[in-house]
């Protein structure tokens, strides 16, 4: 089915719906972050087994983002977000009758459903929108992401009221269980399964829909997204303790300031929806990532005494970055990182418009590894060098070799197209 710029009856309902779901499903996804605590002091686990608790529904909902991606090629969005959805409604519920720790990580993979949802979710709304108007659509519909900060601020209270940890548990089932309802009362199927319903057209096999996966630009994309958003929810889980250890404050205030980084991360990720359909991706991702590889950069820098001798004998001073001034910095970088975040996926539907499921789901999967993977690493090179501002070391190697990889695939594309048009030059040429 063509699309055009006039909005498609339905649209509106798609969009605002789908954006409220991810909110939901995203404050489930991240639930251990909060109850993890209370879990871990009712079983005596050690910080290992409750890092890994924490991680298993990010690995599980980053793992199942691909085949929930062709599903809804397939069968269409609306079911399989409604029984995704009911899925890990079910599982959260169920987390309540587990009393062991095996019991605790069995729930916890059907819990990570709800982040997977991220591939129905995008696949399913840039249906719904010409290519002019997806960027900005499934900027607005990612800014789900700060279904995190509503866990982060709802759970504490709930289990207070409560009593227990399973107070949250129950009420966030019950809520993704009201929401699953209320999407598939007022939402469509969307205009190209209806179209290929009315002309009898079957969806392309599943093998088709891994087809696009060989082509290394689609890996490419990926490597931006294990950036952007894996680590987004590296540093968004990293940053309180980072901020306790290095500054020596609170945690009530460490949580203030990691805010400062994640909501902007996850708000202004629509803002980067737009900027794409107005300046193009490509030209958002430069911003992105020279951006992100600069305040890596600085934030790398760790605290240095440096002595300089004089005419009038050693002079001593100290570099450091105030905590006012990592504040703002480490807030400029979740901004650009909400801009990159929205235009990889702008990339998609205009690069494999046939294959937005299978192509997003692997890129969200990427980013959801990115998200596992990171903070291991994190702790790891700690560890061994003692170095707190090696977060960020990690983070800038990988911005830079980004933006190196994005420059050169550019030039070598302009290349191509001007050796095409009998204009081969000597030199690249953007």
């Amino acid at each position: 089915m063509e699309q055009t710029d006039t909005p498609i009856k339905g649209s509106s309902e798609a969009l605002w719906l789908s954006s409220l779901a991810f909110t939901v499903c995203f404050a489930v996804w991240t639930i251990f972050s909060i109850i993890g605590i209370a879990i871990q002091k009712k079983l005596g686990l050690s910080q290992s087994e409750l890092g890994l608790l924490i991680a298993t529904p990010v690995l599980t909902g980053s793992l199942v983002r691909i085949p929930l991606g062709i599903w809804t090629e397939q069968i269409g969005g609306r079911i399989i977000f409604v029984l995704s959805m009911l899925a890990s409604a079910l599982s959260t519920f169920l987390l309540t009758f587990a009393h062991t720790y095996t019991w605790m990580l069995i729930a916890a993979l059907g819990i990570g459903i709800a982040g997977g949802t991220f591939s129905v979710g995008v696949a399913y709304v840039s249906r719904w929108f010409s290519a002019k108007k997806q960027g900005l659509a499934l900027g607005i519909f990612g800014a789900g992401n700060v279904g995190a900060a509503v866990t982060k601020l709802g759970a504490p209270w709930v289990m207070s009221w409560w009593g227990s940890w399973e107070g949250v548990a129950y009420i966030w089932a019950l809520v993704l269980v009201i929401t699953a309802v209320i999407f598939w009362l007022f939402t469509s199927d969307d205009p190209v399964l209806v179209e290929q319903r009315r002309l009898g057209i079957k969806p392309q096999s599943a093998l088709l829909e891994l087809a696009p996966l060989k082509k290394l630009q689609v890996w490419r994309f990926s490597f931006y997204y294990f950036f952007v958003f894996g680590g987004y929810i590296a540093l968004a889980t990293w940053l309180p303790h980072y901020l306790q250890d290095v500054y020596s404050i609170d945690l009530w205030l460490a949580g203030v300031i990691a805010a400062l980084y994640s909501i902007p991360a996850s708000l202004f990720r629509a803002y980067g929806g737009y900027l794409s359909d107005k300046y193009g991706a490509r030209r958002v991702m430069y911003w992105t990532l020279t951006m992100c590889t600069i305040t890596c950069f600085i934030l790398s820098y760790p605290p240095t005494q440096y002595t300089v001798e004089t005419a009038k004998g050693p002079f001593t001073f100290t570099f450091a970055i105030s905590l006012v001034g990592f504040a703002l910095i480490v807030a400029i970088l979740g901004f650009f990182m909400a801009l990159g975040k929205a235009a990889v996926y702008k990339h998609i539907p205009v690069y494999y418009p046939k294959s937005v499921g299978a192509v997003g789901g692997l890129v969200g999967m990427m980013g959801g590894l990115g998200g596992f993977i990171l903070p291991i690493l994190f702790g790891e090179v700690l560890d061994i060098t003692g170095i707190y501002s090696t977060c960020f070391m990690i983070l800038f190697v990988i911005s830079l070799a980004a933006l190196i990889w994005m420059h050169v695939s550019i030039l070598l594309m302009n290349h191509r197209k001007l050796v095409k048009l009998g204009q081969k030059t000597p030199e690249f040429q953007e």
